[in-house]
């Protein structure tokens, strides 16, 4: 039996900046990283290997050129038992490692309902897996109707990268509530998600829901509560996720509320020597701490860096999940940080907006100038920021995160206001027409005459 100091089980978002941050705060220590699969895909890539990239081998997480980098060795092996009392881990080869401290990020897989007809041939679930993907491409080029059952972001990016496959391809998504991307976007900018989409030829059935899926051997069609039958000859399942549990329910480490695996604010488990993180861990809300679903790379790697350090000396805490999103559609970014304003509304907690457009360059000729829509969402009582929300220029996937990072500070809308950006012709928006200031100014009028 060989032996580590560490072993990761995982080397996906999570597993990789876990082992990494551990090698940077623990030089001397012996790292393996154990990976069930030999080329894992960088996960939010997934759906454009399909339109853009055109082969899931070139979207690939280097894991080996990492693990060489940074001295870790790397095994591939689907680990089977995990002995927590001898501490060592068993692969399905039969092979044997002991490990001093053990780090669990075995991530999530697709959420796989119990419909009549589910494991039908040419009816996909997302793995993360690049060989099952090659399956789907290949699948792909010999399909005409493809219906997508899910209109997160998962379901619009698969949908939209279908598309641009091929123009030919008649493409449906099947979406349970009467947006898509609702769970992230308030109203008006779920609508210009669907526009973007529709523009494209895209088909949107909204409140339907999936009763079963029909064919012989194959699917050849998808049939709906209200009665609807779609034709398909595949079908892509963009439902959501759930984690991947298995390993640790089998070795007796607890669950929480929303079925991850247990850990503290630290990411260690019930187990002093076995921490836990990314998709297959609990998490709760920044905002409030109630239990909360969401399932992200950046959630991940922030994770992995609280437990890759806190190993044998606690440094760091999770303070709970912000949520950070960005997509692109139909040649608009799409991006969201926090809550918003409807769920805000929901939480009963009373908000103010404020909402700002310009383009983001200056002047609006340069190249690269495109249109730019920032809604920010601060509560009232603190006038803290809590949510935002973007539309248009690409520049948005990365003022997003300075969004974030002003919620995650607690961010006032006076202070908002009061930051100095830097901004330079060929890259921002005017700082006269800076759009994260004068949408937080535009709050505090609203403030101002209540």
């Amino acid at each position: 039996m060989k032996n580590y100091d560490i072993i990761v089980v995982g080397g996906s978002a999570a597993g990789i900046p876990a082992a990494t941050t551990a090698r940077k705060y623990y030089p001397n220590k012996s790292i393996c990283i154990i990976s069930d699969v030999e080329y894992i895909p960088i996960p939010c890539g997934i759906p454009y290997v399909f339109g853009t990239i055109l082969d899931p081998m070139k979207n690939l997480i280097p894991v080996t050129k990492i693990s060489e980098g940074n001295n870790l060795d790397l095994v591939i092996s689907k680990v089977t038992e995990i002995n927590r009392q001898k501490k060592y881990i068993r692969t399905d080869k039969g092979e044997d490692f002991g490990y001093d401290r053990l780090i669990l990020a075995t991530g999530s897989k697709p959420l796989v309902p119990p419909i009549k007809g589910i494991r039908l041939d040419n009816v996909f679930p997302v793995n993360k897996d690049a060989k099952y993907l090659q399956i789907i491409q290949e699948q792909l080029k010999k399909s005409k109707d493809i219906v997508v059952i899910g209109g997160g972001f998962i379901g619009a990016e698969m949908a939209e990268e279908c598309k641009k496959n091929n123009k030919k391809l008649n493409v449906s998504i099947i979406e349970m509530q009467n947006h898509i991307l609702k769970l992230v976007y308030d109203e008006e900018f779920c609508l210009l998600a669907e526009d973007a989409l529709m523009k494209q030829d895209i088909n949107l059935l909204f409140n339907e829901q999936v009763v079963e899926i029909k064919g012989n051997g194959k699917v050849s069609s998808v049939k709906l509560a209200s009665g609807k039958e779609i034709k398909a000859d595949l079908v892509i399942l963009g439902i959501g996720a759930i984690p991947n549990t298995d390993l640790a329910v089998s070795a007796g480490l607890d669950l929480g509320p929303t079925k991850g695996i247990k850990v503290n604010k630290y990411q260690k488990t019930v187990d002093e020597n076995i921490f836990a993180c990314g998709d297959c861990t609990d998490k709760f809300s920044f905002f409030d701490g109630t239990p909360s679903q969401l399932k992200l790379a950046s959630i991940a790697t922030m994770e992995a860096r609280i437990a890759g350090i806190n190993l044998y000396k606690i440094r760091r805490y999770n303070r709970g999940v912000v949520g950070c999103f960005s997509t692109s559609l139909g040649n608009n970014a799409f991006a969201a940080a926090g809550i918003t304003e409807s769920v805000a509304t929901l939480k009963c907690c009373d908000v103010v907006t404020g909402v700002a457009e310009s383009v983001n360059r200056h002047p609006g000729g340069m190249p690269g100038a495109a249109k730019l829509r920032v809604k920010l969402i601060f509560e009232v009582a603190s006038q803290k920021i809590i949510g935002g929300e973007l539309y248009g220029a690409y520049s948005a996937g990365e003022l997003i995160n300075a969004i974030s990072a002003f919620i995650s500070k607690g961010m006032t809308a006076e202070e908002i206001v009061m930051f100095q950006a830097g901004t330079h012709p060929a890259l921002t928006a005017s700082p006269i027409a800076y759009q994260l200031v004068n949408a937080a100014e535009m709050a505090l009028v609203k403030l101002d005459r209540a």
